[in-house]
């Protein structure tokens, strides 16, 4: 069979599927609440769903018996978006241990009810290796909306990446980027094992945040974006770091098929 087909990842709508940036932020991209754009519905949908997810696919699916404690669990991770998820914490917080806790988050993985990015590990700074960052397949869960949009963004770039891996053949990464003075890049999109985009998140923004002036000063990286929600889209004086409405993500990074292929 290899070769005879080529396999896809689907993913939940985004801007490069629906223009309009508010609805997809407030409602998530699973398209019955987003197109619905009613809060009512959005509620309803999002119960079902939990009930589905974690009361039938978990038991057929996985065949385990801690549904109690697995959707604890998932009621957590929405609020770690954003930060390190210590996995050692999760395990103390559900009184379990380190390796229950993991397993159980490899399987809310495998339900498409969140991913993991890891680290890029830099030679020139001191950065994290370990730690991975928490995202979900609906970012609408997340009550701080800082960390929904960057779950916002993250959702997007993990569709880029995708496609140019299902669709182009690439070898691309979704990483971040994290130095031991937590000093932050959200997002690098890494080709071939090479850092090529450094990506940060900031969902009101008139100025380029410091700490991506000081990575682009001190790594390697052919350009820098800047997302916000604003309508403001602007560059720094050497043209390599640039500051644009979250709206326009799509128009950099193009998810699109050009051929029959």
């Amino acid at each position: 069979m290899q070769g005879r087909y080529h396999y896809f990842r689907l993913h939940p709508l985004h801007l490069d599927e629906v223009d309009d940036a508010q609805l997809l932020f407030d409602f998530g991209g699973f398209p019955e609440p987003c197109l619905s754009g009613n809060k009512r519905s959005w509620k309803r949908w999002q119960n079902e769903r939990r009930r589905r997810v974690l009361h039938e696919d978990l038991v057929s699916m996985e065949k385990v018996r801690e549904v109690t404690q697995i959707d604890l669990l998932a009621s957590i991770l929405p609020e770690r978006v954003g930060g390190l998820l210590s996995v050692k914490n999760l395990a103390q917080d559900l009184s379990v241990a380190f390796e229950t806790a993991d397993r159980w988050i490899q399987i809310l993985e495998n339900l498409y009810y969140c991913y993991r990015i890891q680290p890029w590990a830099s030679k020139k700074l001191q950065t994290t290796k370990k730690e991975r960052k928490v995202f979900m397949w609906d970012w609408s869960l997340c009550s701080d909306q800082g960390a929904r949009f960057e779950n916002f963004v993250a959702s997007y770039l993990l569709k880029y990446c995708h496609f140019q891996q299902d669709y182009h053949g690439e070898d691309i990464e979704l990483r971040f980027l994290r130095d031991r003075d937590q000093r932050e890049i959200d997002f690098l999109l890494v080709k071939d094992g090479v850092p090529i985009v450094g990506i940060e998140c900031k969902s009101q923004s008139t100025s380029i945040a410091p700490h991506v002036k000081y990575f682009s000063d001190r790594l390697e990286i052919g350009k820098y974006y800047q997302f916000h929600m604003g309508k403001k889209d602007f560059a720094s004086s050497d043209g390599n770091i640039r500051c644009m409405p979250i709206s326009k993500i799509s128009q950099i990074f193009p998810v699109t098929f050009r051929d029959n292929q």
